[in-house]
């Protein structure tokens, strides 16, 4: 199982958060996803690729890269 951390932007408001949290617990491998609003950042466990989870909250209509360590 890999864990990958996401920066996101473009989220505004609580409804923004449970969108992009759908749109990442959504794609086939992933376990769980946690997204914060605050700073921006999503937490992801499971087996897949990043760029279908960057493809995932794009299509949400949001930003997605992997986070700077």
């Amino acid at each position: 199982m890999t864990k990958i951390e996401l920066d996101i932007t473009g989220m505004t408001c609580g409804h923004c958060q449970a969108g992009v949290t759908r749109a990442l617990k959504g794609v086939p491998g992933v376990t769980d996803a946690q997204v914060d609003l605050k700073t921006g950042k999503a937490v992801v466990n499971g087996d897949t690729e990043l760029q279908q989870l960057i493809e995932a909250v794009v299509e949400e209509g949001y930003g997605a890269q992997m986070a700077n360590r």
